[in-house]
């Protein structure tokens, strides 16, 4: 049965302006601390997977009871990270949507890793988003609606070397079939109009990073 939207929690930084992006979901995916942090807010994930290195062994037992699915992996002999993981299982549910929450905080390496599982999504044809308290980050080619969702500022990164044709209808600052190229900041802190706006582009994967101060 597909699940028209799955939230995945990863256990990156993570707090109250999660909670809407876990209520609105169907189907709830906790990876390693980011299960913790379900338990700890009184949600039952559908599934915690990971190695659950992260949590103490009594906290990893409280995980294991509180989840309707426990998915545990040994530490080293695994090729993926827990949120790859996570997000391997979410697609093979084929949903509408994905969240992913918890993907970005200090760790810079995991951030960029989890960005990347982006383009997974995308070449399945599955629309994610991975957010947290200040961006909400999302990968496209071909077109985009965006609304306002309280972030005020939208930005655009060529994920590929050259991303062309791109046309923006409902923003501050409009483009028409412009040219975007690795190394060129021209596409950052753009503002919609209204409450919503549409990207298109001939060629190329764009990253879309909308944002607040």
């Amino acid at each position: 049965m597909k699940e028209p939207i799955i939230t995945v929690c990863s256990g990156g930084s993570l707090g109250g302006w999660a909670l809407p992006y876990i209520t609105k979901a169907n189907y709830v995916i906790g990876a390693d601390r980011g299960a913790q942090f379900l338990v700890e807010q009184g949600f039952s994930p559908d599934l915690a997977i990971g190695d659950f290195d992260s949590v103490s062994s009594e906290q990893a037992e409280a995980i294991r009871h509180a989840s309707k699915q426990w998915l545990g992996f040994d530490a080293i002999d695994k090729d993926y990270t827990d949120t790859q993981l996570a997000i391997m299982h979410a697609l093979e549910l084929q949903p509408a949507q994905i969240f992913l929450i918890g993907a970005l905080g200090s760790r810079y390496d995991h951030a960029l890793a989890n960005i990347q599982l982006l383009e997974v999504a995308l070449e399945q044809k599955i629309s994610m988003s991975i957010i947290d308290q200040h961006n909400m980050i999302q990968l496209m080619e071909q077109k985009l609606t965006i609304e306002e969702h309280g972030f005020r500022y939208v930005s655009l990164l060529p994920y590929t070397e050259t991303v062309t044709g791109i046309t923006l209808q409902g923003f501050k600052y409009p483009l028409n079939l412009a040219t975007l190229t690795k190394g060129r900041s021209i596409g950052i802190s753009n503002e919609l109009q209204n409450t919503k706006g549409t990207i298109t582009i001939h060629s190329g994967k764009l990253l879309v990073i909308q944002s607040n101060d």
